[in-house]
Parts: C-alpha cells; sequence; structure tokens
C-alpha cells in the first residue's frame, strides 16, 4: 500500500528543516523517522536537510533545485517498501538512506528497477553492494571491515576470556556479528557462547543466566542501540560483571540513558569522529547552533547529499544512472568527511573504524571517546 503524509505533518517537517519552496529535483530521505531508532532518522534526515539548504544556497544543481521527500520506514523492511513507492510515485530520483542494512537491501532492488540512485550513510551489511546492482552506494564501511577491527580489540585485550556472542537476527546485527566471529575464530579465539535475540525484546534474564551458568566475561552484541543498553542494564542488575562490546549501532547518546551506570566501561566500533575534521568545522558550527549535536551518521547523510551534487553538476545531468557512472569514475570527492571516493561496487574506498570506549567524565556525565 502506498501512504503519503498527512500534508499538515509534512508542511510541519518542511517547515522545520528549511525546504526549499521551489525546489524541483526530488530527493528521498528514506530512514526510521519514528520508532526505537528514531534518533539515527533524525541524524540521517538532519544531515541530508542541511546539506540540501547549502547546495541550494549555492546555487543548486545545474541551476536547479533540491527538495527532500521524507520516508519513515521505522526500521522496518515493508514499511520501507511502501516507502520506495512512495519515492517512486512522487517523482523521487535520488534516495538518501535507509539507516537499517535489512531495509536497504530490499529497498535498493525496487529502486534499481524503477530508475532510482540511492547513497545509504550507514547500512554495513556487504550484501547491499555485492549484488551487482547500478544504483547502490554506500558512504560507511561494511561489516566485514568493521567485524576485523573489533576482533583485533578483543584478541589483544581479552587473550583468555570466555566470550559470547550474541545478535539481533536482522541482517545488520546478525551481520556484524559473524563477522566478527568469522574474525576472532581465525585468530584462534573461538566463543564459547552464540546467541540470537529478537528486536524489541526487553527481558534478557534467560540469556544472562546462560552466561553466568557459561562463565562469560566478555559479552560482543551485534544490533541496535536500544536492546545494547538493556543487556547492559541487565547485566549489572543481575550482577554479571561482563565487558561489552558492539558495533556502529549503538552510536548514539540515547544508550547511556538506557543503560545507566552500566554504561561505563562500554566499548563499540566506529569510523574517527567525523566532527573532529577541519573541513567539518564550520557544519558542525551550523548544527550546534540550531541545538542539534551532529553526532554518528548525521555528517555521512551529508556527505551523502554533497557526493550527489557534485557527481551530477560534473556529469552536467540529473539522470541517476549517468550520475551513478559518474561517482564511479569521479575520483575524490571533497566532503565534510574528508576526501572520498567509490569502486565499480559502490562502496566507499575509504573505510576506518576505530575502537571507542564510554567513560565518567570530570563532570559525572558519561561520554565516549576514541581509545
Amino acid at each position: 500500500m502506498r501512504k503519503r503524509l498527512v500534508p499538515a505533518i509534512a508542511a510541519a517537517a518542511f517547515a522545520a528543516f528549511g525546504a526549499s519552496a521551489h525546489a524541483d529535483i526530488l530527493l528521498g530521505v528514506g530512514a526510521p523517522i519514528t520508532g526505537p531508532n528514531a534518533a539515527f532518522g533524525a541524524q540521517v534526515l538532519r544531515g541530508a536537510q542541511q546539506a540540501v539548504d547549502d547546495v541550494n544556497a549555492a546555487g543548486g544543481i545545474n541551476g536547479e533545485m533540491l527538495k527532500i521527500v521524507i520516508g519513515d520506514d521505522v526500521s522496518d523492511p515493508k514499511q520501507g517498501i511502501s516507502v520506495a513507492n512512495k519515492f517512486i510515485a512522487d517523482g523521487v530520483k535520488f534516495v538518501v538512506g535507509h539507516y537499517n542494512s535489512g531495509v536497504s537491501i530490499p529497498v535498493s532492488g525496487v529502486l534499481a528497477e524503477n530508475g532510482i540512485l540511492e547513497i545509504t550513510p550507514a547500512s554495513t551489511n556487504p550484501r547491499y553492494t555485492e549484488r551487482g546492482l547500478w544504483n547502490t552506494f554506500r558512504m560507511c564501511g561494511r561489516d566485514d571491515q568493521q567485524g576485523i577491527v573489533a576482533a583485533a580489540y578483543l584478541t589483544k585485550t581479552f587473550k583468555d576470556a570466555k566470550i559470547a556472542i550474541v545478535h539481533d537476527k536482522t541482517p545488520y546485527g546478525q551481520g556484524v556479528a559473524d563477522e566478527t566471529k568469522k574474525a576472532l575464530n581465525g585468530a584462534g579465539v573461538h566463543e564459547v557462547m552464540y546467541e540470537g535475540i529478537n528486536p524489541g525484546d526487553v527481558d534478557f534474564s534467560v540469556l544472562i543466566a546462560k552466561m553466568k551458568e557459561a562463565g562469560i566475561s566478555v559479552v560482543y552484541y551485534g544490533g541496535l542501540h536500544t536492546e545494547a543498553g538493556l543487556i547492559l542494564r541487565q547485566l549489572a542488575d543481575q550482577g554479571l560483571k561482563a565487558t561489552v562490546m558492539s558495533d556502529d549501532g549503538t552510536v548514539s547518546t540515547e544508550i547511556s540513558s538506557i543503560a545507566g551506570d552500566a554504561i561505563n566501561g562500554f566499548t563499540f566500533t566506529f569510523p574517527p569522529d567525523p566532527r573532529n575534521r577541519d573541513v567539518a568545522k564550520t557544519i558542525v558550527d551550523t548544527f550546534r547552533k540550531a541545538g542539534f549535536e551532529p553526532e554518528a551518521y548525521t555528517l555521512y547523510s551529508y556527505a551523502s547529499v554533497q557526493v550527489i551534487a557534485e557527481a551530477a553538476k560534473a556529469a552536467n545531468s540529473i539522470d541517476p544512472a549517468t550520475v551513478a557512472e559518474q561517482i564511479k569514475k569521479h575520483g575524490v570527492f571533497h566532503t565534510v568527511l574528508g576526501d572520498r571516493s567509490f569502486n565499480e561496487k559502490g562502496d566507499t574506498t575509504n573505510p576506518d573504524y576505530v575502537v571507542y570506549k564510554w567513560n565518567k567524565g570530570d563532570d559525572g556525565k558519561y561520554i565516549y571517546s576514541q581509545l
């Protein structure tokens, strides 16, 4: 079923994010605008909207203005398909999204069949770009790159620990957990437990009881911040002093409000913080003056729009297939993430992951910083 945004809601959203009233190139933004992962949806939407505003202020693309069409997928693949159908009906040419790999993978196929280019700022499952589709591009890295970094840290730091690997059974969560497992096993480290949970689960007492019985001291979790925060809290409540490590799906300050004091010592993988790059300073200041902290994927979304705009200008075309070819052959794009380029699959050739750790700051508040 195709569903359009209620006019009043759409008007409020466009007013809030300053969309141009005279835009004529439609850019879809697909993300979880509502639901448990709305914090990440806000990152994707705010990043794309600020980039659109800046592109339009500089004259647009070949004299034409960009206009955002919002698609709320609620992190659900079926809703993602509905969003894709809405984009098709509306005449969208380019899409920045989606956040979840489990949404991006099926949606990208529908978009490819209907001539729409997609750049995901956040979906890391390798399958997204491994199917040979003409329209798929990825601004972030991949799980098979992230898993190697996580495994190297665990192997070095907890060489003799009893490790449990837990995932949320989604293409993203299980994907990154399996890549980490593969890298661990390749280094001669074998997990004691391998378990799956369901997105939306809130009671992990049975899982934690199994961990206690197995003597688990380290947990690697593949999934998103909501369940990760609950696992952290319940591990502490049930007296299991285990170190927890996770992935880039947990990069939100919201996790600390879920986990409470149990967030202390929690580690995760993510690229070096793009907010610290000199090329991003002006944009970061703009977000902060507007009262929005551009953490995690905000600047990845901004950079996705930058790439579309620069490639379209270089190709002197807004035809998605022509722009896709230009992205692959263009060479270096100068973005808020630094210089970026793409291979024939559509993956960035500049992936980089590091490890972060949550600790209590001097002011008593918990913060994360790169190790």
